[in-house]
């Protein structure tokens, strides 16, 4: 049996001494593309930081790749949301990525030549090589985001964490977003995405893990893309549910 990707034990964060995440517990197995999915205020990306060591947990354990946190901080990808970031950061879209291409890369340690023509091919895949010497704030939310896949492909990662990655981009990014997504898990690598467009779930992920503050399921889509686990996670806040045919 393989080591789990990710391992999350009894799970407890709370904010000013209100719970946030609440005795949370599930696996997901390598090769595997996640959702992590409930209502507004749920906790979807409190678990995510929580998971990668982010923010201070009350108990329980997490394990990535069968270890603790901080001894593979470097095989785990992060992508934050948007709005957490400095667009303003006077940093060219090459630079942004080089940073994924090894540990300790900052401005008093130069790249090397094949760093940045692993990080150029990068740009590459993800459609932005020609916007390399753009400033990263002149770019638009969809080219935004390829640019921070780029920068976690650069870092070789065996898990990829995304924080509502398609929000406030155009179709033809997320599409193109999902698309090397789907490459990276056909290559071996698991994906956890914080993800808020019910109509895509079934086409996006294989598993889901459903939160409402505690854990609702966790488990493959067929199993949790229900009617009854929806409202019972979603309740008032979900007017209907319809599952595809």
């Amino acid at each position: 049996m393989s080591i789990p990707a990710v391992s999350v034990t009894d799970l407890f964060v709370s904010y000013h001494g209100k719970p946030a995440l609440d005795n949370i517990s599930f696996t997901i197995n390598p090769g595997t593309r996640v959702g992590i999915i409930g209502p507004n205020g749920a906790g979807k990306s409190t678990l995510l930081k929580s998971i990668l060591g982010l923010i201070p947990k009350d108990h329980g354990e997490v394990r990535l790749l069968g270890q603790p946190v901080k001894e593979v901080r470097t095989r785990v990808a992060y992508v934050a949301q948007r709005s957490e970031i400095d667009f303003t950061f006077p940093i060219t879209v090459l630079d942004t990525v080089l940073l994924g291409t090894y540990p300790g890369l900052s401005w008093l340690r130069r790249a090397r030549r094949s760093h940045k023509e692993w990080a150029f091919e990068c740009l590459t895949k993800v459609g932005m090589a020609d916007f390399a010497r753009r400033q990263i704030g002149e770019l638009s939310g969809g080219q935004q985001q390829r640019v921070f896949l780029a920068r976690a492909l650069a870092q070789k990662a065996e898990i990829f964490c995304l924080d509502e990655p398609f929000v406030g981009i155009d179709a033809s990014s997320e599409e193109a977003i999902i698309e090397l997504l789907q490459e990276q898990q056909q290559s071996g690598k698991t994906i956890l995405i914080v993800h808020h467009d019910l109509s895509k779930t079934e086409e996006y992920f294989d598993e889901l893990v459903l939160l409402n503050a505690g854990l609702i399921a966790a488990g493959p889509v067929q199993e949790v893309f229900q009617p009854e686990m929806m409202m019972k996670a979603y309740a008032a806040q979900l007017s209907f549910f319809k599952r595809k045919e």
